[in-house]
């Protein structure tokens, strides 16, 4: 029995291996939990780097003032609007350069990654304009007390004046993990968010030569973190080892290809400005109730990105298996691995809940000892917790859907989730009944459950398997 238990152990720590280096990248024969495993392991590393990243950021600008944290969860609920539209491009560039490498057609899947940070760097140079002229009046916009925005300013203008280093951030690694090669995508993200961490402190903090900077300096940090990340990915696209490898000939617009991927992502930029515009209201609808409350909301958020970043790198597999089994012609083989990651996903984020549920106080603490702030965050990160099994088969059977370049249907599943169901509900339980931020926390959770559901039904539909792209 030792000796199984010893040869299991070793395989497991050989193929954690061959999945963070990238040797392979077949994953349409073969074992359907060692493909699961191998995309799996990178992209949760991956998450959890940037999770990493995010609590390191909040706990270094929680030592500046209660003003800067707030400024961050105001800035980061406008700036998920941009992220929307680099998620939805991403969804659309991993759906069909996965299709085409499950079809043998690499020159395609070139040809799409091309197109695919064209439009990237389009979108992002004009979001980055409105960002530097307007940074003041889009805190002002969300709600913020004037002396938040004159801390915070700088803050706004350089995350979004700079978005064009997340956007393509996002955008390279889809492509990555697209091809299979999600141990490219990993590495970006721990040079990224490693240069985060060290130059954090220095420009928040000032460091020699560095002044104090103090909320602007976590922006600042952030970007030449981020950017440095985007040259080491352009340098694996024209001169690395992945599947898809780029010369100076392939540099071409294809407005064909270009409208196929614009198509595919409306469904996508739709499902993300559906989510991140009704937590841009859910933010509103918070800083009715102050400081403090928002604080322990925007703490809470960052924590269970912690945990949700390794239960949607799960979601990205899902989507990658999807993506590449129906460019084979396996679609049955398709369906099981989506059926198999919501399992390991419910494993996982089942386990994640109880932590949560029994040890809130604690984890907020860590973070700020202010009593209102630790009350209303660990109250947030118990309710919300409560749903975590419901969230994990909704986000793999989402993925799954735009992993098969089927964006639409996960589209109406948001809109009934979060417009006609969550945001009514927070604002009728929050303002109405005036059961304060518990109303939020509670409209949250449901919302997920309902999506969990719809997701669930009409993915058994199979409709998706049919979409081409």
């Amino acid at each position: 029995m030792t000796d199984h238990n010893t040869l299991s152990f070793k395989k497991l720590i050989q193929y954690f291996w061959i999945a963070v280096s990238g040797k392979e990248t077949e994953f349409t024969t073969g074992s359907i939990r060692k493909a699961i495993f191998m995309l799996s392991i990178p992209m949760i590393l991956e998450m959890l780097m940037e999770s990493i990243f995010a609590l390191v950021d909040i706990a270094y600008v929680s030592k500046v003032s209660v003003n800067a944290v707030a400024t961050i969860g105001l800035t980061e609920s406008v700036i998920t609007l941009v992220y929307a539209l680099a998620i939805g491009l991403s969804m659309a560039a991993t759906a069909v350069v996965a299709r085409r490498i499950g079809e043998k057609d690499v020159q395609g899947a070139k040809v799409a990654a091309v197109q695919a940070i064209s439009l990237g760097v389009l979108i992002s140079v004009i979001i980055g304009i409105v960002g530097i002229l307007f940074a003041k009046e889009i805190l002002a916009l969300m709600g913020g007390e004037p002396d938040l925005i004159e801390e915070g300013f700088g803050y706004t203008k350089f995350m979004i004046g700079g978005n064009i280093t997340v956007v393509l951030l996002f955008l390279i690694n889809a492509i990555f993990r697209g091809a299979g090669n999600a141990s490219i995508a990993m590495w970006a993200l721990v040079l990224s968010n490693g240069l985060n961490i060290i130059l954090d402190p220095m420009f928040i903090f000032g460091f020699g030569p560095i002044p104090e900077y103090g909320v602007m300096g976590a922006a600042i940090a952030t970007n030449i973190g981020r950017g440095s990340a985007v040259l080491f990915q352009l340098g694996i696209l024209f001169f690395g080892w992945g599947k898809i490898k780029l010369a100076l000939s392939d540099l071409v617009l294809n407005f064909k290809v270009m409208v196929n991927l614009i198509k595919v992502s409306l469904g996508g930029i739709a499902q993300f400005l559906i989510g991140t515009s009704s937590w841009i209201f859910l933010m509103r609808i918070m800083s009715e109730f102050g400081s403090e409350i928002l604080a322990g909301y925007t703490i809470a958020i960052r924590v269970m990105m912690f945990t949700l970043m390794p239960s949607w790198g799960m979601s990205n597999a899902a989507a990658t298996l999807v993506g590449q089994n129906l460019g084979a012609k396996q679609p049955d083989r398709a369906e099981i691995s989506v059926w198999k990651t919501g399992k390991y996903n419910a494993i996982f984020m089942g386990t994640v809940s109880l932590v949560y549920l029994i040890f809130a106080k604690q984890i907020i603490s860590w973070f700020n000892t202010t009593p209102d702030v630790v009350k209303n965050g660990s109250l947030c990160l118990q309710v919300i917790a409560a749903g975590y099994i419901f969230y994990a088969y909704g986000m793999v059977v989402s993925q799954a859907f735009n992993g098969a370049g089927d964006t639409k249907t996960p589209t109406k599943i948001n809109l009934i989730s979060f417009w006609m169901f969550q945001l009514p509900l927070a604002y009728i339980a929050a303002l109405v009944l005036e059961w304060g931020a518990m109303g939020v926390f509670l409209a949250i959770t449901l919302a997920e459950v309902v999506l969990a559901i719809l997701a669930i039904v009409w993915f058994k539909k199979g409709n998706w398997k049919q979409v081409q792209v």
